[in-house]
């Protein structure tokens, strides 16, 4: 751990997750002379332990590899555990031939994505923290923030004050420097709780993602690279407690039958944990010398995948702003130059979780002609190339407006 040394900065960040870490390091890779302190009161001590899969993974896009590839952390993550997905099909009933299919030749691509844990992510870039020589990563939290005309001021437990042009809080769906900074939530609970654990089934899944929308929520089988597979399973609350309970026999018989079959029986399972559904999003971005990005921003239902991506997106383009800023010698702090930020990154974040929480709800109607109507649609998508590919490219991160450092 490097230490402190000066109090001063040009940034600061709350929360060295997998979405802070990434804009300290972007930031300072991109620009040595400005001066970045992330706040982290439980930075990884190791790497993560490669004789079992972590319970939690991400699905990454293409345009989250290209945010850490430029902030210097993607080689060292590519040396870990990756698992690249090429395929992905989404269906509802019993037929995963008459749902949705889609891959990366659809797109010219080589792949869709990579599974990896977050527990890779995350040591990978509080390594590259630790290399860039103008980045302080201090292990602790934020007790209170003072705003100032010309900086804004963080008391860090134990380490005293610190002051810098702007805080960004990175810290969480929960985040108390939001909370700090008076900005208010809105959300709902969907009264589901995810299951995840690591399986093993009959056949090989051949880099192929699943997704069946059950009626009680979809369940996600995401492939990994030796095999085996990483499952998100969203079930009702009232559910959950006795599936979690079930011994692995009456687990494995459990969850064969709801992922239909595709890829047989499942025959294996590890340890399981469960963590509760919800969205939630915050009423603005931005305050005085002080910014939002990540799961302290916005909180999405899992579905979709696109959690941690909307959080990579919201770094790059507040390094873009907040760089842009200074080489045009304005103040990155300075509520114009915030603002252009939350323009830009609220109303898709927006969009996403109005988009993601509609196609929830619309699964789980079961009856009247709401069901009939996703088949015509899905099929008409699946048989649509142009249609097919934008979707595609939209799911990779590959559309819309894009910063500068989500594109490779």
């Amino acid at each position: 751990m490097k230490a402190v040394g000066r109090t001063d900065f040009d940034l600061i960040i709350a929360g060295g997750g997998m979405v802070g870490s990434a804009l300290g390091c972007l930031v300072a890779a991109q620009a040595p002379e400005i001066r970045v302190c992330v706040l982290e009161p439980r930075p990884p001590e190791s790497p993560p332990d490669d004789k079992s899969w972590a319970l939690r993974v991400s699905a990454i896009s293409r345009a989250s590899q290209a945010v850490l590839g430029h902030a210097g952390a993607w080689s060292a993550i590519a040396a870990g555990r990756i698992s690249p997905y090429r395929r992905m099909i989404v269906w509802e009933g019993d037929d995963p031939g008459r749902g949705l299919s889609f891959g990366a030749e659809d797109v010219g691509e080589s792949e869709l994505g990579h599974i990896i844990e977050n527990a890779l992510v995350q040591w990978a870039l509080a390594s590259r923290l630790e290399q860039l020589p103008n980045v302080v990563l201090i292990p602790a939290a934020v007790e209170a923030v003072g705003v100032e005309p010309a900086q804004v001021t963080v008391i860090a437990g134990g380490h005293g004050t610190i002051a810098g042009r702007l805080l960004v809080g990175a810290d969480g769906a929960g985040s108390p420097t939001r909370s700090m900074m008076g900005i208010s939530t809105r959300g709902w609970s969907y009264q589901q709780r995810a299951i995840v654990t690591t399986i093993r089934t009959e056949r090989a899944h051949k880099d192929t993602a699943f997704q069946r929308f059950l009626p009680g929520g979809p369940l996600a089988f995401l492939p990994l690279c030796d095999g085996s597979i990483s499952i998100v399973w969203s079930t009702p609350e009232q559910d959950t407690d006795a599936l979690l309970a079930l011994g692995d026999d009456a687990f494995l018989e459990a969850l064969s039958e709801a992922s239909g079959h595709v890829l047989g029986k499942v025959v294996a399972t590890a340890k399981r944990a469960a963590f509760p559904l919800g969205a939630q999003y915050a009423t603005r971005y931005t305050d005085k010398r002080f910014a939002l990005i990540g799961d302290a921003a916005h909180a999405v239902h899992p579905l979709a995948g696109q959690g941690v991506n909307l959080g990579y997106l919201d770094v790059a383009v507040m390094a873009e702003v907040f760089l842009e800023s200074l080489c045009q010698g304005q103040d990155p702090g300075d509520a114009r130059c915030l603002r252009k930020y939350e323009r830009w990154r609220k109303g898709e974040n927006l969009a996403m979780l109005a988009a993601i929480d509609g196609l929830g709800r619309a699964y789980k109607v079961g009856s009247g002609p709401l069901p009939y109507l996703r088949k015509i649609g899905v099929d008409l998508l699946g048989r649509t190339p142009l249609a097919k590919e934008l979707f595609v490219r939209r799911a990779m991160g590959l559309a819309g407006d894009l910063p500068r450092w989500a594109v490779a």
